[in-house]
């Protein structure tokens, strides 16, 4: 569910997968012939990876892992043997998280001291904390795309039972098809306590979290969710499901400004079963009201004791994790 024209993997066909290939082979051509890299940096262990290893075996090459390949690597099995083999043969992943380094290993084969557990930054010039207006009423954020993946209408439906503090919810995002109708359709409902702003850019993005108490996030499947840490450095109190790549970074912080809500079973990558989607709901409104209820009492929140675990995923943070990984498979350092 993207909020732009495509295509689904799992619809392409044979031909339509070749065209693929062979438009990407041409631009990938052209750039290695102009740039001569000494080291090849791809994203996703997927098709796109799989092809450039495969035309350039003698260059130093490492690929970022997002989680979004993994769950196409789950949903298209008559796809693996398309990227299984290149992708073993890479010289480096990084992986998001110590549970998506687990996944990789578990479903790619790939020999673990290939492994770099790296993260993802997010821009703490950008994302910064201001003083929080008064919480009347208490100003709430969600952004991602608009879909059932992402929890949205669990989230909706929970807000409506939730009549005091008086809130007001920032919808933030795009999609497309019949989720987003459906999600659009519950926060009509809603009426005026909801503003949807759509897909904004990150500045825009920026000043709406800086200017709200809560942000949340009630997704099913995620890698590393970056707006999450968005959101703190803003200064939001934040409720998100415990997903892996939330628990490895925040899940031994014990703070009165994080609620971390129990993740209902699945069925396949991101559909919750029936059976749970009615406690997931309760467990959601539950967090939402508690975090409101603190931020009428203390709109500020103080991030001095998680500062050193902030700046270990900024930009600079993150990358310095980069280079090592650089260094390490590059001409001279190649396993």
């Amino acid at each position: 569910v993207m909020p732009y024209e495509s295509t689904r993997f799992c619809d392409l066909s044979a031909d339509a997968l070749d065209a693929y290939e062979q438009e990407f082979t041409r631009v990938l051509t052209r750039a290695v012939e102009r740039f001569q890299p000494d080291i090849i940096h791809s994203h996703h262990l997927w098709i796109l990876s799989a092809l450039t290893r495969r035309l350039y075996p003698e260059i130093p090459m490492v690929t970022t892992c997002h989680g979004s390949d993994l769950r196409q690597f789950q949903t298209c099995p008559h796809l693996r043997s398309r990227v299984m083999d290149e992708c073993r043969r890479l010289d480096g992943v990084m992986a998001l998280s110590r549970s998506q380094k687990r996944d990789i290993v578990k479903w790619y084969g790939l020999i673990p001291d290939r492994l770099h557990v790296v993260g993802a930054g997010y821009n703490d010039a950008l994302f910064v904390q201001s003083v929080k207006a008064d919480p009347e009423p208490v100003q709430m954020v969600y952004a991602g795309k608009l879909s059932r993946a992402k929890g949205v209408p669990w989230l909706l439906r929970a807000l409506a039972s939730i009549d005091s503090p008086d809130w007001h919810l920032h919808l933030v995002g795009g999609g497309s098809g019949q989720e987003k109708s459906e999600c659009l359709e519950l926060a009509a409902r809603l009426g005026p306590g909801v503003t949807i702003h759509g897909a904004v850019s990150q500045n825009r993005l920026a000043d709406i979290m800086q200017r709200s108490h809560l942000f949340v996030l009630p997704s099913f499947f995620e890698g590393l969710p970056l707006v999450v840490l968005e959101a703190l450095a803003s200064g939001c109190r934040t409720v998100t499901t415990d997903l892996p790549g939330v628990t490895d970074i925040l899940g031994d912080i014990h703070t009165s400004f994080l609620d971390l809500v129990p993740t209902p079973r699945l069925r396949e990558v991101d559909q919750p079963f029936e059976e749970d989607q009615v406690r997931f709901e309760a467990d959601l409104k539950n967090a939402l009201h508690r975090q409101m209820r603190y931020a009428v009492d203390q709109p500020q929140i103080d991030l001095s004791h998680i500062a050193d675990r902030m700046a270990a995923f900024s930009w600079s943070g993150i990358f310095s994790k980069v280079q090592t990984v650089y260094q390490k498979v590059g001409p001279s350092g190649r396993p």
